[in-house]
């Protein structure tokens, strides 16, 4: 802290998914980044092995970035999106038209992935309501997927720590997938997709769907990865199933790539990388590299005309929905850098090309170390597994967090998984920093 810095006030802030009283036992605060390293309140360098949640693809305080935000708030700053729109809006919704795949052409910005889960969902009701099947209502989830926290995405969510306590507000036509999987004979996954004996969409299709009859079914939605759960791989050839399914039944598909959109994978989306095009795609994250909030839906050109071009009057709102900060024109304008950043930079292929260096040191240096259970590598982000601690699920991944961070490299601790999803302009000796650290780490608090 500088001579003339007033010292931090810490009782006001209620942190998010924190446990507070055991933060302010000791304070985690970072006050400045640049590249693949924060820096501390008390000058400590962090290597940034998560992105910063996801968020930061192309490393910390990029100039470009940081020149498009100043030179949109000295134009617009800010501008409603009700009736009006803004040149860096229809800027930014074309570069992702251009971006996604196939035939998803239309784009609703909101401000999260939260309000993109929510939002999709509502585009679904919607859609079918427009076509004459507005009884298509049911929404089918994954189990330990995360769509956010908002009551839509919570409830076609399926983490338990996350619902267990609004379960009464949940969304009541609502169903779930099994979980994608199989600790068993497919705990160590590295780089590519595991084959499963069986069919782990039979559930769907002789159970789930039988019970609400398919013709009552508005939409499915998953991550094609489970990221916030741990980084949980799919089996081969279940999103090309999936796919098929809703097709055979008239049911919508959204995926929700808030985390695996825009290169996490080596490619755009996660839908490239698999092949398989939703007809939905919701985004957040690392569209702004995380510099200003901005998520969205990209949706199939028949979902938006459906909607859109009704027999209402032509002063009617089509679709009742949206948030004030929707397409906001400095978010819009650090989208258009992004993107352009990441085109220009090629950070898609780096990643891609960083993946299998990130995955192969992770499995070398940390597979058979005491307690871990498990290894998922796949484009450049890796899990390790941890069994659960007598003290309780979660305490040893929260411990071996937090003893990281003390030796200087920034993890993600989800329950008893440590996850490393680290920038796409990571270095291979960054990479062998923080695998090591997270292996001595996982050593310490054995």
């Amino acid at each position: 802290m500088g001579a003339n810095e007033m010292p931090l006030q810490l009782d006001n802030l209620w942190l998010p998914f924190t446990p507070n009283r055991d933060f302010h036992q000791a304070p985690r605060v970072f006050k400045a980044a640049s590249g693949m390293y924060f820096t501390t309140d008390d000058g400590q360098q962090v290597l940034d092995g998560i992105s910063s949640l996801w968020c930061v693809g192309a490393g910390h305080n990029r100039r470009e970035i940081n020149e498009a935000v100043h030179k949109q708030l000295q134009t617009l700053d800010y501008s409603t999106a009700f009736q009006f729109g803004n040149d860096r809006a229809f800027e930014a919704a074309h570069m992702l038209a251009q971006l996604a795949p196939a035939d998803l052409n239309k784009v609703f910005f909101c401000t999260s992935g939260s309000e993109a889960a929510d939002t999709s969902l509502k585009m679904a009701l919607a859609y079918h309501r427009a076509r004459g099947q507005g009884h298509r209502q049911v929404f089918i989830g994954r189990e330990r997927g995360y769509h956010g926290v908002g009551f839509g995405g919570m409830s076609v969510g399926g983490i338990g720590g996350n619902r267990k306590v609004f379960g009464a507000a949940m969304l009541p036509k609502v169903d779930h997938l099994r979980f994608i999987h199989d600790p068993h004979k497919h705990a160590y996954v590295k780089g590519e997709l595991p084959v499963f004996e069986e069919d782990w969409l039979l559930e769907l299709e002789n159970r789930i769907l039988p019970l609400h009859d398919a013709s009552n079914v508005a939409a499915i939605i998953v991550e094609p990865v489970a990221g916030s759960a741990g980084w949980y791989i799919p089996p081969q050839g279940y999103l090309q199933r999936l796919r098929q399914i809703c097709d055979k039944h008239g049911i919508l598909l959204i995926f929700d790539e808030v985390i695996t959109g825009f290169g996490r994978m080596g490619t755009p989306f996660a839908a490239d990388y698999f092949g398989v095009v939703p007809d939905m795609l919701n985004f957040a994250k690392c569209v702004t590299n995380g510099v200003i909030p901005m998520g969205g839906v990209i949706c199939r050109d028949a979902i938006y005309e459906a909607v859109v071009h009704t027999e209402s009057p032509a002063h009617a709102i089509e679709f009742s929905h949206g948030y004030t900060y929707s397409g906001h024109p400095v978010a819009c304008a650090a989208a258009v850098a992004t993107m352009k950043l990441l085109a220009d930079d090629a950070l898609f292929a780096r990643a891609g090309s960083m993946g299998p260096v990130l995955g192969h040191a992770v499995h070398s240096a940390i597979r058979g170390l005491p307690h871990v259970v498990g290894i998922r590598s796949l484009g450049l982000a890796a899990a390790v597994e941890l069994s659960p601690s007598d003290k309780g699920a979660g305490q040893r991944g929260y411990a071996v967090f937090l003893d990281c961070l003390k030796h200087g490299v920034l993890v993600r601790s989800a329950g008893d998984n440590l996850v490393l999803a680290p920038a796409y302009v990571v270095e291979k000796p960054q990479i062998e920093q923080m695998v090591d650290v997270l292996a001595q780490a996982i050593k310490r608090v054995a």
